[in-house]
């Protein structure tokens, strides 16, 4: 099994994904205590998808996330560089367009999408700016970006409990749940290692995208960044 580490290797991260990838929605949804669920309901609102409109979902995993989007109307592209999680999302979502790419390098044109989104996979990209950037490239004039990521809780108490969940329950939960449970070890690191709401904005900014804002899920366990492409 595999256990990627902090500096985020392509290679370890997606083999890490590939080895999850089977029962990764149910796990996700057991260690989140089905919080999961409201957080992607508020991302769906957040992207505000129309009919005909083009919605890329980064780190799709197994396209469960690019579901709203698609009832929309929209033509959606789920996205990931996990061929593990796309072989399960194109078994259960045959007529989704499921599309193997890295977020540093993505395989579309410039100015191809009216929204472009990632949930939980930002902090798994070895090069965030880069990245950030490739978004914007890929993003139409006028068009947004809607980040969901975990985040940094804003009361000082609850942050405590939650960094001690992280670090000592989810472990013997994930060993319960899933087929590696060193990936979720992994996985909790990294949250702890996320910049915080503030940063993560300043570094959408840098990146070109204006009129950016969030706002915090479930006390901060979670935020939502939003940002613009200029007109």
């Amino acid at each position: 099994m595999t256990r990627a580490s902090l500096d985020k290797q392509p290679h370890e991260v997606a083999s890490m994904f590939d080895d999850v990838a089977e029962r990764y929605d149910l796990t996700n949804d057991l260690l989140s205590l089905g919080q999961d669920r409201v957080w992607r309901r508020e991302v769906a609102k957040a992207v505000d998808a129309r009919p005909a409109q083009k919605i890329l979902d980064l780190a799709a995993g197994t396209a469960t996330s690019s579901l709203p989007f698609a009832r929309t109307g929209a033509y959606v592209v789920p996205c990931d560089f996990s061929l593990g999680m796309l072989r399960v999302g194109k078994r259960n979502h045959p007529w989704l367009p499921l599309t193997a790419g890295d977020a540093t390098k993505l395989p579309f044109k410039d100015d191809t999408f009216d929204a472009v989104t990632i949930s939980f996979g930002l902090r798994n990209v070895q090069d965030t700016d880069a990245a950030l950037s490739e978004l914007y490239r890929v993003t139409k004039p006028g068009g947004r970006v809607v980040i969901c990521e975990f985040s940094h809780p804003t009361w000082a108490p609850f942050r405590t409990v939650y960094t001690e969940y992280l670090m000592r329950a989810l472990p013997p939960v994930a060993r319960a749940v899933s087929s590696n449970p060193d990936a979720y070890v992994y996985l909790a690191e990294s949250i702890r290692a996320w910049p915080n709401q503030p940063e993560l904005a300043e570094r959408l900014r840098k990146a070109g995208w204006s009129k950016v804002a969030w706002r915090n899920l479930t006390g901060g366990v979670v935020a939502l960044h939003r940002g613009f492409k200029q007109a």
